[in-house]
């Protein structure tokens, strides 16, 4: 069990490799822009190369500041909320925990989905590190637990 604000909890958070992934790819739009575009004198490639940079280096400070997507202990879950920032949302106020799957372009996609029924919470296995369907498992087990 790890520990978030003092209480004893279970997290799910995105994978140590992701965040150097996504600097390994600024590096590399770096590099396009130093070598295609000033060398060759083309300032559209600069510009889009230097925003595809920007981009990773915004989602991979995102993975280093907020690791933690979501917790669950005793008295509710806490998601992630705007770019790092938490919400804790007690069990009563959870009315249901999903597993939602989308196919799209040949591939599926499962989903956490924590519905509040003014907010629902999608959760893949990019930011959980862990197979969604397990972790909607361990969150139903968790809410029952606690009685709600």
């Amino acid at each position: 069990m790890d520990d978030l604000g003092g209480r004893p909890s279970r997290q799910w958070r995105v994978a140590p490799a992701h965040p150097l992934v996504k600097m390994a790819g600024a590096v590399l739009f770096t590099v396009i822009t130093i070598f295609s575009g000033i060398l060759a004198g083309d300032r559209g490639l600069v510009l889009l190369a230097g925003i595809a940079a920007t981009g990773f280096l915004v989602l991979a400070a995102r993975d280093v500041l907020a690791p933690v997507r979501l917790a669950a202990d005793e008295s509710g879950v806490t998601v992630i909320r705007g770019f790092a920032g938490r919400r804790h949302i007690p069990w009563a106020e959870v009315q249901s925990i999903r597993l939602g799957e989308r196919q799209r372009l040949g591939r599926t996609t499962r989903l956490v989905e924590i519905d509040t029924g003014e907010r629902l919470h999608l959760l893949s296995s990019y930011d959980l590190g862990a197979p969604p369907e397990d972790v909607a498992e361990e969150l139903r087990h968790l809410r029952f637990s606690a009685g709600a």
